[in-house]
This record gives C-alpha cells, sequence and structure tokens, in this order.
C-alpha cells in the first residue's frame, strides 16, 4: 500500500503520515494521533494516544473532585492487549480501579463517582513498570531495542496496546522536548518520526512478574534463528532467560542453550533440577554436553547423567572419562590472525601479508567484535572468493565450533574429524579468543603418548 496523500491544514502544518502495516496508517495532528484503517474503499479512524501523553495527568471524578494522579495502565498480556486496569495516585496510597469506570481522556482523566478498587491479576502487566524502557526483540527486523514509548488505541469503549515506539522520538516526547526538535527540523526541512512496531512484531525480554503466561508468544520466538535469539538472551539477566525459555518446545529449547555463552549454560543447568537438565542435554552432542558438564560440580554431573538415556550417558561418561588424558591449554598456538568484521577484503590480504609472513600454518582467519570475543570465521578459500571491497561481515561464518582450556584432547580431534575442520579457536568464558589448537599438534602428542 503507497502511503496515504499528505494535505496541509488550514493552519500551514503538514500532518505526518506513516504506514503501520498493510491497510493501516497514522496521521499525527500536532501531538494526537489519529489511527486508520482502508475497509471497503473506506476510512476508519480510531483514536490514538501516546502513554508519555497521559502519565502524570490529573485524575477527577465525573463531578470534578479530585483523586489524584495517574501513575500507571495495566493491561491483559496476551495476543491482544487490552488495557484493564488504572493505577492512581492518591494523597495516601496507590489504587487499581478497573478501565470500566474511565469516562473521558483529555487535559485530564475523569472516571466515574462510584468506582471502585481491585487488584492485579496473573496474567497482567504494567505499561510503566513491565514494559516502558525495558528490552524488546523486534521479531520483524531481529534486532534487540528498547521501549521509549508506547502507544494507546480507543476501539469503541475500549483501550488497548497498539505497539511501541522504539524511536528517538519517543524519548524526546516524554522530556517535553518533541515538539520543539521537530519545529527546529522543520526550519531545516528536516523531518524526525516515530519508529512504531506492532504488538504483533515484538517480543519482550524483561518480564517482571513471574506468574505472566504468555500462550501464542512462542510463534513469534519461533521466526528467529536459534544462534539470534541466544545473542539476544545473553543482553539480558539469566533470570530473564529462564521466563523466555520457558516460551520453547524443547527442540528450539535446546538449539538455543547450545548457543549461548557457557556462563549463561552453566548457570541455566545449575538452576535445574537434574531430571529436566537430562532432558534437554540428551539432544545436543556428546561433545557439547561433556563441555558444559565439565563446568558443573561432580556431584551435579553425576545427578544429571543418571537420568540421561543408556547409550547417551555411556558415551558422555567415556569422554568425562579421558578428561584427565591432557587438557588444550598445554597446546595453545598464538599464531592465528584476527580481523574486525568492518574490514575489507583487500585490508584482510594486506594484513595477511603484513602479519602472517612468518607463520607455519595460516587455515583459518577469525573476526573479533570490539569486546575480543570471537564472532565468526572464514577460510582463505572463501576469502579469495571475494570482491576486495567487499566487508568481512557479508561472508564471515557465525556457526562456531569452538574448545575450551579445559576441553580435553580426545573430544576436541572429534569435533575436527566431525567437521572435517583443521584447527579449532579456544576462547574463555566470554567467549574472547585466547588461541588455536591444530591437527597436527594434537595427534602428534597423542602419537606420543601411544607409542612411547
Amino acid at each position: 500500500m503507497k502511503n496515504p496523500k499528505k494535505n496541509v491544514r488550514a493552519d500551514g502544518v503538514e500532518p505526518s503520515v506513516f504506514v503501520l502495516s498493510g491497510r493501516r496508517f497514522a496521521v499525527k495532528l500536532s501531538a494526537r494521533l489519529i489511527y486508520c484503517i482502508f475497509y471497503n474503499n473506506f476510512v476508519i479512524i480510531f483514536n490514538m494516544i501516546y502513554f508519555s501523553q497521559i502519565l502524570k495527568k490529573k485524575v477527577f471524578t465525573e463531578d470534578g473532585i479530585k483523586v489524584g494522579y495517574l501513575d500507571d495502565l495495566v493491561f491483559l498480556n496476551k495476543e491482544t492487549p487490552i488495557v484493564t486496569k488504572l493505577l492512581i495516585e492518591t494523597k495516601d496510597k496507590k489504587i487499581l480501579a478497573p478501565i470500566d469506570f474511565l469516562v473521558k481522556i483529555n487535559k485530564e482523566i475523569y472516571i466515574k463517582k462510584n468506582y471502585e478498587e481491585t487488584s492485579l491479576s496473573d496474567d497482567e502487566l504494567y505499561i510503566l513498570r513491565n514494559l516502558l524502557d525495558k528490552q524488546i526483540i523486534d521479531i520483524k527486523g531481529s534486532k534487540i531495542v528498547r521501549v521509549n514509548d508506547v502507544v494507546l488505541q480507543k476501539e469503541k469503549n475500549d483501550w488497548y496496546v497498539l505497539g511501541v515506539d522504539v524511536g528517538v522520538l519517543g524519548i524526546l516526547r516524554r522530556l517535553g522536548l518533541s515538539n520543539l526538535v521537530e519545529k527546529i527540523l522543520g526550519i531545516l526541512r528536516l523531518r524526525l518520526s516515530s519508529q512504531f512496531l506492532s504488538w504483533a512484531e515484538i517480543q519482550p525480554l524483561e518480564l517482571a512478574r513471574g506468574e505472566v503466561r504468555l500462550k501464542k508468544e512462542e510463534k513469534k520466538l519461533s521466526k528467529l534463528r536459534p544462534e539470534d535469539l541466544a545473542d539476544y538472551l545473553e543482553q539480558t539477566s539469566l533470570a530473564n532467560i529462564q521466563k523466555i525459555l520457558r516460551l520453547l518446545d524443547k527442540k528450539m529449547l535446546a538449539k538455543v542453550i547450545a548457543d549461548l555463552n557457557i556462563n549463561y549454560q552453566v548457570g541455566l543447568f545449575q538452576r535445574m533440577l537434574p531430571k529436566k537438565a537430562a532432558s534437554i542435554l540428551e539432544l545436543l552432542d556428546s561433545d557439547e554436553v561433556v563441555d558444559i558438564l565439565l563446568f558443573l560440580s561432580k556431584k551435579r554431573r553425576e545427578a544429571i547423567l543418571s537420568f540421561l538415556p543408556k547409550e547417551k550417558q555411556k558415551e558422555v561418561s567415556y569422554l568425562l572419562s579421558v578428561h584427565e588424558s591432557g587438557k588444550i591449554g598445554d597446546y595453545l598456538s598464538l599464531e592465528y590472525l584476527a580481523v574486525s568484521p568492518s574490514k575489507t577484503v583487500l585490508e584482510v590480504k594486506n594484513l595477511i601479508k603484513k602479519e602472517t609472513a612468518d607463520f607455519y600454518f595460516l587455515p583459518y582467519i577469525y573476526v573479533l567484535n570490539e569486546k575480543k570475543q570471537l564472532i565468526g570465521v572464514f577460510s582463505l578459500h572463501e576469502l579469495l572468493l571475494q570482491d576486495d571491497a567487499s566487508f568481512v561481515y557479508k561472508f564471515m561464518n557465525q556457526n562456531l565450533i569452538t574448545v575450551y582450556l579445559t576441553t580435553p584432547i580426545n573430544l576436541a580431534l572429534r569435533k575436527m574429524i566431525k567437521y572435517k575442520i583443521s584447527a579449532l579457536p579456544v576462547i574463555d568464558k566470554e567467549k574472547r579468543l585466547l588461541g588455536i589448537i591444530t591437527f597436527d599438534d594434537l595427534s602428534e602428542k597423542l602419537y606420543e603418548k601411544i607409542f612411547r
């Protein structure tokens, strides 16, 4: 659908028009939003407001008696997030009033004089406390964003959470600077628009109330790749990771956990009951299971092992038994080349000529972010297939096969043979690259141990 044609009002102000989705769009007239839907060649209009515009507004009864100030709104955390209650701050306390008692929202908020108090239900959340300023996953854009304002929509007598504003304008609006900034930009013939995400396009990362039950959120999260979701979850707390993981089916859950940082993996399995931990670990490769179990206490390790299927238990127990045969740290090599994802192919080629002349072996080039964490890898063959102007982040492989300093040599060799790679990066708990190990070095050491 094309953007609706913009018209200039009588006062000379051009209204802001932006598409929300499909046949839906919004028109901004000064501080007011009008929500519109095309239906059978007609435009149906609904009222929209930003939460920041009514927060702390005075609340009166319909006969003019002041009750207090609006402190928050409560909504039902479901596929259709209807607003259910108002939290009003009075002189003495804060009270929850059902939205049914709302009369109108204007310069002030008016409620019926016979309003009643109520309490919060298990499947309800606050807008200010649980959504505003919190991190959410933009499902459509596959990224984590911050909620700067919340858009409310009125249909008939009901109010709904239509979506969120994640743009700079949302922050300016809350600070009371949006009109001033828009006027200044208007003089410069520039425009700052709201960055709107509908409720269907987001997934809250920080669910502050542990009893909230989300029934259909799994469908949203299933649109993300497991490795992407793992990266996003690492930006929040362990408690919130647990809440999000509960929404996933077991297969998706196992894939996401496999891609998490080892610190989060260990934290999760330390909190899980052994039977639950085993049911997830049995879906992972045995070498991945060993990497995780080696960071757990011997007592918890044995408890989890007892619940694994017999074949899996036998294989994992064997790999754990060879742990003392030698550790990766004994064979670590610092002979590797690491680059940033913003480097071009030509720049990488120049670095190879400059820094690797004395290298004995250069099978792969590793990609590190600003925190020196390993985020990608590519081979010389992959490098040569690219144009000189291409950026590393466009062709690097993000599906990393790694080991830790505590990984047994036998397990590292198994990974090399399984994935047909000649070297493995060694990382710490924070995913920082410590060095590499090569197939030649490990096989030589094992040969010495067997035939010496």
